[in-house]
C-alpha cells in the first residue's frame, strides 16, 4: 500500500498493524512485540506501542463495547481490519484523555478508508458514532456492555418445537 501517514496517524496504523498481526497468529500483542513484526513504515512509534498494548489487555471489554453497539454483527464475523481499528479506537476514545473523541473518530474513519473495504469507513463511523453518543450522555459503555452481554448469557434458550419439523 503506497499511503503514507505522519504523526498520530502515523502510531494509529502501525498500532492497527500490530493489532492485527497479533490477532491473525494467535499472540498477544506483547509477544509480537517481544519477536519479529512488521511495519508498513518504522520505526515503531511510543504512541502506536501504548494504544496497541491497551487495545490488547481490554480487548474483552472493547469486544463487549462493539458487540452490543453492532447490529447484526458479531465481532467474530468483521473484517479483521475493521474489528481491530474499532479496539484501537474504542481503547483511545475510552483511556486516552488528551486526544478529543471527535479526533479518534476521524482518523479512524480514515484508516478504515486506506485498509479497510469499501464499506468500512460507513461501518467504523457508525459503531464510533453511537460509543460517542454514548459517552457525551454519561454512559458507562464498558459497564453496560458487560451488564447487556450478562444478562443475553443468563437468558433461557428456547427449546425446538419437535411438532414445527413434522408435516401436518
Amino acid at each position: 500500500m503506497s499511503t503514507h501517514f505522519g504523526g498520530r496517524t502515523l502510531a494509529r496504523s502501525q498500532a492497527l498493524q500490530l493489532l492485527f498481526q497479533a490477532e491473525a497468529n494467535s499472540r498477544a500483542v506483547l509477544d509480537v512485540l517481544d519477536g519479529e513484526y512488521a511495519l508498513s513504515q518504522g520505526p515503531l512509534d511510543d504512541y502506536a506501542r501504548r494504544l496497541a498494548l491497551g487495545a490488547d489487555e481490554c480487548r474483552p471489554d472493547l469486544d463487549a463495547v462493539i458487540e452490543t453497539r453492532s447490529t447484526g454483527w458479531s465481532v467474530a464475523r468483521m473484517n479483521a481490519v475493521d474489528r481491530n481499528l474499532l479496539r484501537l479506537a474504542l481503547y483511545e476514545m475510552l483511556n486516552v484523555d488528551e486526544v478529543d473523541i471527535s479526533v479518534t473518530i476521524d482518523e479512524c474513519v480514515e484508516l478504515a478508508k486506506a485498509y479497510g473495504t469499501d464499506e468500512s469507513s460507513r461501518f467504523v463511523n457508525g459503531i464510533l458514532g453511537r460509543v460517542a453518543d454514548d459517552l457525551d450522555a454519561g454512559v458507562d459503555v464498558v459497564a453496560a456492555a458487560r451488564e447487556r452481554v450478562a444478562s443475553a448469557a443468563e437468558e433461557p434458550v428456547a427449546e425446538p418445537d419437535p411438532a414445527e419439523g413434522e408435516d401436518a
